[in-house]
């Protein structure tokens, strides 16, 4: 896989500069060192180590899974070769503090060289991932004690980490989990309880691997309440912050999966000797509060990873595209002409510009989350930073789900495009789709975002944070207006329109969900892609007032700018147009799948 494949650099450059002004963020005090010179470094940097080494063993890792020898889950050489070049070149600890050995990088940037690594490969970069986010937990919520004993081996790629989250019998029902954590006599827990799917819970790739995992004190209240947090190595970490012995933390079965193939997916058994220590990690009690600081991270990156996916697979299928010949244009009858490129046909022509409309929307969503986080933490302006807080966490479902379900239709159609080549293995558009699908399905299901969005997040706090947002888009429609183009002066007419019937189906919806949670939720689902798709259009008409401003003073990238707004002429015509039928289902409070018998089934 060539690094051009990756991304568009041209996209990358537009979106954080031009759109999101990331520049700026240089002139906060904790990003004082760095500048765009700075931020550009980081990216390129990150390209290279992608495409040097993740990117040429992404088809190998598929094809060779992780194997358990009897005593070691085995995984590719290059696998940890890639791992330990992350962590040398910086990117495990891109966002933290100086002292810590990071870069002190925005979480946008950060994002932006992380999203290199999941195009190039996603099952390898996972390790990395997975380990990053462990580490800001426990620098969040770690004692100073088990700071200094965890962070800095993996925050350098000795140690790596995961979250230890779901079991067996629970699957995503939190409340049930039953891992249990017994108080020992120096302050300790012995931990005694099983945890499936868990990424990266067994490999050859570290010395030590340290897992977050969710359990249950004895006297605990039932439900999620009664969860705590435990910081469990596979290795004894003595004082000295040194691993030592086993820590009765056993492998009990591989998963085989779809995809993510190259992520070995663990089945674990803690404390089956009744010799599994664990140190609670913040206050008892607190386990999922602790836990969602860590998901909540994860689910940006899980729409990341569905985003660029779905973003190297059309930059495959557009590839193909220009070079496959076949065929001739209607009209054309003399078979003596030559073949043209498949991208001249114009359902080919389709089919890459809904790719183009999901993978770029897409992009646009996930780096602007980032820049929320950034401005959580660091805007000057305390106003600022509280909207900032208000809206991220009404947009995690969104980015953590929109992408997830649109990158796989982005990787369909690649698949389509490449016509039956697109379907063998001599082509990667298979493996983009297939490794795509977990992403609708871990940290959180489709449903699961859907009820979250729903039942939480567009009512908390009276309401304020869907507000913030709205007025947002309200504030693009008027610079649309502004730019004197009749046609995007006529999109933000239609923005503003499909906003407000938004804006009523959520009310109604929310009167439903009051009354009766069961049936008002029964299609939030359909709410979610509605939603998603506003978010979406919005950041469409926001790209194509920025193309438009810019398209004077760089004539050399015009076919580039053209391209944004036919994109978002594209997506309002052929995605927010389909919205009325939604609206009328979900206003509606349509049950009927609550009225057909499981027994019809």
């Amino acid at each position: 896989m060539t690094t051009d494949l990756l991304v568009h650099r041209d996209d990358l450059d537009f979106l954080l500069y031009d759109m999101l002004d990331s520049e700026a963020l240089a002139r906060r005090p904790r990003y004082a060192d760095h500048g765009r010179e700075t931020f550009d470094a980081a990216i390129d940097a990150a390209h290279r180590l992608a495409g040097e080494y993740f990117a040429p063993h992404n088809r190998l890792a598929d094809e060779n899974e992780p194997r358990f020898d009897g005593k070691t889950v085995k995984t590719l050489p290059a696998v940890g070769a890639a791992v330990r070049a992350f962590a040398k070149g910086g990117f495990l600890a891109a966002t933290h503090d100086y002292e810590l050995g990071g870069m002190q990088l925005p979480v946008t940037i950060s994002q932006s060289c992380l999203a290199l690594f999941r195009a190039a490969n996603v099952g390898s970069s996972a390790y990395c991932f997975l380990t990053a986010a462990n580490a800001n937990l426990i620098r969040a919520f770690g004692s100073e004690d088990q700071k200094r004993r965890f962070l800095p081996s993996l925050l350098d790629g000795r140690w790596l980490g995961t979250m230890a989250l779901t079991e067996p019998e629970a699957g995503s029902s939190v409340p049930d989990l039953r891992t249990t954590a017994t108080p020992l006599p120096d302050g300790r827990y012995a931990i005694k309880g099983q945890k499936i799917f868990i990424s990266g819970g067994d490999h050859d790739i570290s010395e030590n691997i340290v897992h977050l995992v969710l359990a249950r004190m004895a006297g605990a209240p039932a439900g999620a309440k009664g969860l705590s947090l435990f910081i469990v190595p596979k290795r004894r970490v003595d004082a000295g912050g040194a691993a030592g012995e086993s820590n009765d933390v056993a492998l009990a079965g591989l998963i085989h999966k779809m995809g993510y193939r190259g992520t070995t997916s663990t089945l674990l058994a803690f404390g089956e000797n009744d010799a599994c220590i664990g140190e609670l990690v913040g206050a008892p009690g607190q386990g999922l509060r602790c836990m969602f600081h860590m998901m909540n991270e994860a689910r940006i990156g899980v729409g990341m990873g569905a985003t660029m996916l779905a973003y190297t697979g059309y930059r495959h299928a557009l590839a193909y595209a220009r070079e496959r010949r076949q065929g001739r244009l209607p009209g054309n009858a003399d078979p003596a002409s030559p073949p043209v490129a498949i991208a001249e046909h114009a359902d080919v022509r389709r089919m890459l510009l809904t790719q183009k409309c999901y993978v770029e929307g897409a992009l646009s969503l996930c780096l602007y989350a980032a820049r929320l986080a950034d401005d959580e933490k660091t805007h000057p302006d305390a106003s600022q930073r509280e909207e900032a807080a208000l809206l991220l966490p009404l947009l995690i479902p969104i980015v953590k789900s929109w992408p997830a379900r649109y990158g796989l239709a982005a990787n369909d159609l690649a698949i389509q495009v490449h016509g039956g080549y697109g379907y063998t293995r001599e082509y990667p558009v298979e493996q983009f789709y297939r490794d795509n699908r977990l992403n609708a399905l871990h940290e959180g299901t489709h449903g699961i975002q859907a009820l979250d969005l729903l039942n939480r997040k567009v009512g908390m706090k009276d309401g304020q944070p869907l507000a913030r947002l709205y007025a947002r888009v309200l504030a693009t429609a008027e610079q649309a207006r502004a730019s004197g183009d009749p046609g995007l002066a006529a999109r933000a007419a239609e923005l503003e329109h499909a906003w407000q019937a938004l804006r009523e189906t959520t009310e109604v919806l929310r009167a439903a969900t009051l009354a009766d949670p069961v049936q008002g939720s029964a299609n939030a689902a359909y709410y979610l892609d509605l939603f998603g798709h506003h978010v979406i259009a919005w950041l469409w008409l926001w790209q194509a007032v920025t193309a438009k401003a810019q398209l004077p003073a760089r004539p050399h990238l015009e076919g580039f700018y053209r391209g944004k707004l036919s994109a978002c002429d594209w997506f309002f015509q052929t995605e927010l147009a389909l919205a009325a039928p939604v609206h009328t289902l979900l206003r509606g409070v349509e049950r009927h799948a609550l009225r057909t018998e499981i027994d019809w089934l």
